[in-house]
């Protein structure tokens, strides 16, 4: 590829080990010159796609706007990379003036006339051209595109919609950043034996380490990373510690100030509803909802208030043996948010005769990555290979060859594990480059994937093994199958490679992978003790198993409040006060006081930080219902690594991306569509309440 004069090679020549880029090589400030100069050759290309003076072709179209904008792609991978996982002032800077001129640049692209009256001419002729399933898709997607993008609006609508997206991209960069700001700049110092009572080893190492970063040698801290924050909430023994951090865990992006989200929300609510309403739908939900499996907010909803009765049933349940335990320690205060996690555990511990703290030293990272490849390896013939020495993005960050069965390289892998201040919380997968067969100007044909997990695991001190809970562990599988959706891409064109599906569909190679983690062969295997080698006890391993769906109405009811008002958001008529409503969607629906939503409004990252999840957190769970029947498919056969499940699994779900219909491809696999009975068993709530109508 020849790169643009103002661009570092480095950005778009991809020169590293087998076609990585060379992140050594990339200094911040080469950013800005590369944007606009990817920027302006991208609206060249597009100029020439949309002037063609030849008639409308699917090549000379819709193939052209797919190899279209590689240098941009190139340039914004490496800088959204960058934002996300390795962030500093002079990123953050650029982050919340390119985002906008992203917005603008695309809003362009969708509001071309000339380019859409190409596109128009081949969807209305789509059955004379010949094209296979695939191609008829692509076409498909980028002619609703279009069309959401407002080709069909007159001039005026057009100008306002470009105004709102460019508006939008500017909130979402500023509500994320705000959020890593409140939780890079709090914590909580401790010093003395009554502040650490009831902490294990692994947990004071964390905070060791995290104190050290902050230059508080000799102390320990609790942060607002949740690999810190959740063990402190479980095995903290001081409550007035415990309230104080949790109530700072849950008020990120509302402490007033520069950081504080409460008007980015109510203005990014504004900007969404009057979106929808130019293009022609009743709200927004409806305007994301369009092209998903689940298709309507009533279906959403059905779904999700049937799981609710359940969970908060199940809830009221588990508050009340928590009660018992509080009153048996001579307490006699109420199960609040900042006590419920610590009583579960000691209630786990009591029912199941095992802590979190006994299981851990059993869940080596490093273990634990050997297990997800060796599940891969197993189910879909691929093997992972570290590269040791190789460059990447960040010092802890870990590069792998993955290669098929023929040891053919399909794919690159990066790992990057741990906690730091530069990078956002959460866990997530993203790529560097999506997988592909179609030739490049530059006369390449087709990429291999270049894929990328994040996560945020608490760093051990030297020398010391990192040590997961099992809620880690189960992250790392999630984040890992979306990662083998992503390399193990079999399509023609990028658009629909590896996670580009809908939003309630890319969840399900994710969590169904998750599944194999409790496989007792794999537990047996790979969950040993750091120290001695030796590998979990049955009795222990009989345990973990059997406390599965323990705290689950805990769980679920986190969830599902968070989804529920994510929908209440994104359908109501007008929002005067969004913390109102938030407040009044959590009353009318039951929540209990003892919990909380697991992403409050403030920073609901999903939601508000982009709009990858905003009428969407609920697909999580449209995805858990179909992977528990997924999953089930294997158990029918009595052996969870079975060949043929396995290959037709790869064949229609994780190798075809959004090139086939996400109904069709999963009927492909299991013969039918699934109903919740399955979700619902594997989360221990089928016996509980009476089912709600579906929907």
């Amino acid at each position: 590829m020849t790169a643009s004069a103002s661009l570092n090679p480095a950005l778009v020549n991809w020169t590293g080990h087998e076609g990585l880029p060379r992140f050594d090589a990339v200094k911040d400030e080469d950013f800005a010159p590369a944007f606009d100069a990817a920027l302006a050759a991208h609206e060249a290309e597009i100029d020439a796609i949309a002037q063609n003076p030849e008639p409308p072709t699917f090549e000379n179209t819709v193939v052209a706007l797919e190899i279209a904008g590689d240098e941009l792609s190139r340039v914004s991978a490496l800088f959204w990379n960058k934002a996300g996982a390795h962030t500093n002032d002079v990123i953050q800077a650029l982050e919340r003036e390119i985002a906008p001129k992203m917005s603008r640049h695309y809003s362009k692209i969708g509001m071309n006339p000339a380019l859409f009256s190409r596109i128009d001419t081949l969807w209305e002729k789509r059955e004379e051209l010949g094209l296979d399933l695939e191609a008829t898709r692509v076409l498909e997607r980028h002619w609703k595109g279009f069309v959401k993008s407002g080709a069909k609006l007159d001039k005026p609508e057009q100008e306002r919609l470009a105004a709102i997206n460019e508006n939008l991209a500017g909130l979402g960069a500023k509500f994320g950043q705000n959020v890593l700001a409140d939780e890079k700049n709090w914590a909580l110092l401790l010093t003395s034996d009554e502040e650490l009572a009831g902490l294990p080893e692994f947990l004071k190492d964390a905070m060791a380490a995290a104190a050290r970063d902050r230059g508080e040698e000799g102390k320990y801290a609790v942060t607002l990373s949740r690999s810190i924050i959740e063990p402190f909430l479980t095995f903290s023994d001081n409550r007035e510690l415990r309230e104080q951090a949790f109530r700072a865990w849950t008020a990120r992006g509302e402490n007033g100030g520069e950081t504080d989200n409460l008007g980015i929300i109510a203005e990014t609510l504004a900007l969404r509803a009057e979106k929808a309403k130019l293009l022609g739908y009743e709200n927004f939900a409806s305007l994301k909802l369009d092209d998903t499996m689940a298709k309507t907010p009533d279906a959403v909803n059905g779904l999700l208030m049937q799981v609710w009765e359940k969970a908060v049933a199940r809830a009221r349940e588990e508050a009340a043996d928590l009660a018992k335990v509080i009153a048996a320690e001579g307490r006699n205060h109420e199960v609040m948010p900042w006590d419920w996690r610590h009583y579960a555990e000691k209630l786990r511990a009591e029912r199941f005769s095992f802590s979190e703290s006994e299981l851990k030293p059993y869940l080596q990272l490093e273990k634990i990555i050997d297990a997800c490849f060796d599940v891969a390896r197993r189910l879909f013939g691929v093997t992972a290979t570290e590269k040791k020495g190789v460059p990447a993005y960040h010092p802890d960050v870990r590069v792998f060859e993955i290669r098929d069965a023929s040891g053919k390289l399909v794919a690159l892998f990066l790992g990057d594990y741990f906690a730091r201040s530069s990078k956002r919380s959460g866990a997530w997968m993203s790529s560097f480059q999506s997988q592909h067969r179609l030739k490049l100007k530059n006369g390449d044909i087709g990429e291999i994937p270049i894929v990328y997990n994040v996560c945020n695991f608490a760093k051990p001190a030297d020398g010391k093994p990192a040590l997961l809970s099992i809620d880690d562990a189960r992250t790392l599988f999630h984040e890992f199958g979306h990662a083998l959706h992503g390399m193990l891409s079999n399509v023609t064109y990028p658009s629909v490679a590896g996670t580009g599906v809908s939003r309630d569909f890319v969840e399900l190679p994710s969590q169904l992978f998750e599944h194999w983690l409790t496989v007792p062969d794999i537990l047996k295997t790979y969950a040993v003790h750091y120290q001695s080698g030796e590998p979990m006890p049955q009795a222990l391993l009989d345990k973990v198993l059997a406390a599965r769906t323990f705290n689950s109405g805990f769980a679920t009811v986190e969830f599902t409040s968070s989804a529920l008002v994510d929908m209440a958001y994104h359908t109501a008529e007008t929002i005067a006060e969004p913390m109102a409503l938030e407040a009044a969607t959590l009353e009318k629906i039951g929540m209990p006081k003892s919990i909380v939503m697991r992403h409050r409004s403030p920073h609901f990252l999903h939601v508000f930080s982009g709009d990858g999840y905003s009428a969407g957190y609920y697909s999580y769970m449209w995805s858990e219902v179909l992977d528990a029947d997924a999953f089930a498919a294997f158990e029918e056969t009595g052996n969870p690594f079975d060949l043929e499940t396995a290959r037709k699994l790869k064949d229609n779900i994780y190798s075809v991306g959004g090139a086939v219909d996400p109904e069709d491809a999963y009927k492909a696999f299991r013969g039918k569509l699934p109903n919740p009975d399955a979700m619902l068993k594997k989360k221990g709530l089928a016996a509980v309440a009476p089912p709600s109508p579906a929907t």
